[in-house]
C-alpha cells in the first residue's frame, strides 16, 4: 500500500471525477485553507449543519437515533455550543476507486482551538458527500466557517483491488447526498 501524492490525486480527480468540485491548488488567502496539498486534499465544510441540543432531553442512541436531538442551521458561520458537537457535510462529492482507502484528519487550525473533526475512512468504491462530526471540546462556543477547510483526506492505494468493496456490499452510507444520521443495518 502506498500513500498517494498530489499528481496522482489531481489525475484521479480529473480522469475519474474522484473529487468534485476539485481545487488543484491550496486556497489560503483569508480562509482556512482547502484544496490539493502535497499528499492529500483539504476538504471544505458546506453551509448546512445539524447542531446537537438537549432541548428534548433525549438520549443519544446510535441504534435508535432521535432526530429531535438536532437543530438544523444553514449559514456562513456555525456556532457549536460548549462541550457539544454538530454534524455537517463536505462541499466535495467523492468517488473512491476500488483500490483506494482514505483516512481523514481534522485541520490543525481547528484542533488548536479545541475543535475536533471526525470522519470515518472512505472505503473502496464508496461515493457521496462525507458527513462530518465536529466536536467542540471547550467550555466556550466555537465558530466553524462554511466553505472553508475543515479536514485533510489522505489517499492510500493498495497493491491489488479488494475482493469486496463498499459498493459490492451495498454499504448503508453509499451515495449519501446530505448530512446523514446514524443507521444500523442496511439501507
Amino acid at each position: 500500500m502506498s500513500i498517494m501524492c498530489d499528481s496522482w490525486i489531481e489525475r484521479m480527480a480529473r480522469e475519474q471525477r474522484m473529487i468534485e468540485p476539485f481545487e488543484p491548488g491550496q486556497v489560503r488567502e483569508g480562509v482556512i485553507s482547502y484544496g490539493l496539498s502535497s499528499y492529500g486534499y483539504d476538504i471544505r465544510v458546506a453551509d448546512e449543519f445539524s447542531i446537537f441540543t438537549n432541548v428534548n432531553t433525549t438520549v443519544v442512541d446510535p441504534k435508535n437515533f432521535d432526530s429531535r436531538s438536532l437543530v438544523g442551521f444553514r449559514g456562513d458561520v456555525c456556532i457549536v455550543p460548549p462541550n457539544s458537537f454538530a454534524l455537517a457535510r463536505t462541499v466535495e462529492y467523492f468517488r473512491i476507486p476500488r483500490d483506494v482507502l482514505t483516512l481523514c484528519l481534522g485541520k490543525s487550525t481547528y484542533a488548536r482551538c479545541g475543535i475536533i473533526v471526525n470522519v470515518t475512512p472512505f472505503e473502496p468504491e464508496w461515493e457521496g458527500y462525507a458527513t462530518l462530526e465536529i466536536s467542540n471540546t471547550t467550555p466556550l462556543p466555537a465558530r466553524v466557517y462554511a466553505n472553508e477547510g475543515i479536514a485533510q483526506v489522505i489517499f492510500f492505494q493498495a497493491d491489488e483491488v479488494c475482493r469486496v468493496s463498499y459498493a459490492d456490499r451495498k454499504g448503508k452510507y453509499q451515495g449519501q447526498t446530505g448530512i446523514t444520521l446514524p443507521k444500523v443495518g442496511g439501507g
